[in-house]
């Protein structure tokens, strides 16, 4: 019998640990570099590039002209002659502006060349809420990139996911797109110190429970987590399972979850129709259609624009308070008590966009 071997580990931030993994993997090959709007300028895309042109130069880390169409392009060009590039968007909204050359190009190469030619390219979008964003710099789209075949999509959520994954995305040979939280990115966790990739298409249950299961993604698993804590006060035993890679999707560890405890909520950071939650949905449906105890219930972003101010902002999302409200519906429950509670930890740091 093999002896797992501990892996050393170091509290660090979301934002470190995607630094840490851009720093190892670029000391462990020469053919990466990372490229985009500002990734070299003085905040260096929330600091998670920190570092990086000091130790690399210019050539391997450097910001770009503002042209998301002739980046992306450009990326495919690099990836097809060896190279493996990351290029990095600070709003996920803006990659919208190279839809041609991700759809049309990047994510069919391989197949139009029966294979023969890989395209290492990997695409960090952050993603995100926070007042003053509004309607321009708030979505998250990964149901549109998952849409569309030979585009890997992943949503890490956790620091050690933030590198692992990273990792692992950097590592393939055809294009991942990696949609990082930016409220996460001061969130501290453990995490491996030795670059150990995350395998892509492999979930994670953040918090075991037997009586009801919450689907989440990306910062709607804080928001579950939360409400799972406080639901576990008064004996209500909440999973929480986080996908983690939105395709390919980890489909067994969803089905056996809602086969065990008979209830879901999907909690999709996102808009929910033609969603991701959609998805899911329809994928215990048609394994759990007789085994169900109540109706699948999908939840996310308000069916309309985001807007700007934060009290508004807090009725478009959904939170901790909305999934509490929604198990206790499901299982018939009288409501809790949430006087003594706080919320918005996250929300309540933030101190604008820029």
């Amino acid at each position: 019998m093999k002896k797992q071997i501990k892996q050393a580990k170091k509290k660090i931030s979301y934002r470190t640990a995607i630094n840490q993994a851009l720093h190892q993997e670029m000391e462990r090959d020469n053919s990466i570099f990372i490229y985009g709007i500002d990734v070299a300028d003085h905040k260096r895309i929330f600091g998670s590039t920190k570092g990086l042109l000091e130790k690399f130069g210019p050539k391997r880390v450097f910001s770009t002209p503002l042209s998301e169409e002739a980046l992306l392009g450009f990326g495919l060009g690099a990836a097809i002659s060896g190279l493996r590039p990351i290029n990095v968007h600070m709003r996920v909204d803006f990659l919208l502006l190279a839809i041609n050359q991700l759809v049309n190009m990047v994510a069919s190469y391989h197949y139009g060349t029966d294979g023969k030619i890989q395209v290492p390219l990997v695409i960090r979008a952050i993603i995100g809420k926070g007042w003053g964003q509004s309607y321009q710099h708030s979505k998250s789209l990964q149901s549109f990139f998952a849409h569309i075949p030979g585009l890997k999509v992943v949503m890490p959520t956790t620091p050690a996911d933030a590198k692992g994954l990273l990792i692992a995305a950097i590592r393939n040979n055809n294009p991942v797109v990696v949609l990082e939280h930016r409220m996460l990115y001061d969130v501290e966790d453990e995490v491996p110190i030795e670059p150990i990739p995350t395998p892509l298409g492999i979930g994670q249950i953040l918090k075991r429970g037997k009586d009801i299961t919450i689907v989440a993604t990306s910062y709607s698993t804080v928001e579950a987590v939360k409400a799972a804590q406080i639901l576990g006060k008064r004996g209500i035993s909440v999973e929480v399972i986080d996908p983690r890679s939105i395709f390919p999707l980890d489909e067994d560890i969803i089905i056996k979850s809602v086969e065990k405890t008979k209830h879901c909520i999907i909690v999709d950071y996102d808009w929910t129709f033609c969603g991701f939650s959609a998805e899911v949905e329809s994928r215990i449906y048609e394994k759990l259609s007789n085994k169900l105890k109540s109706k699948v219930l999908r939840l996310g972003f308000a069916p309309t624009h985001c807007p700007c101010t934060r009290p508004l902002e807090d009725e478009f999302y959904t939170d901790a308070i909305k999934l509490i409200r929604s198990v206790e519906k499901k299982l018939k429950l009288t409501r809790t008590d949430l006087s003594k509670e706080t919320f918005y930890s996250y929300e309540n740091k933030f101190r604008g966009p820029f």
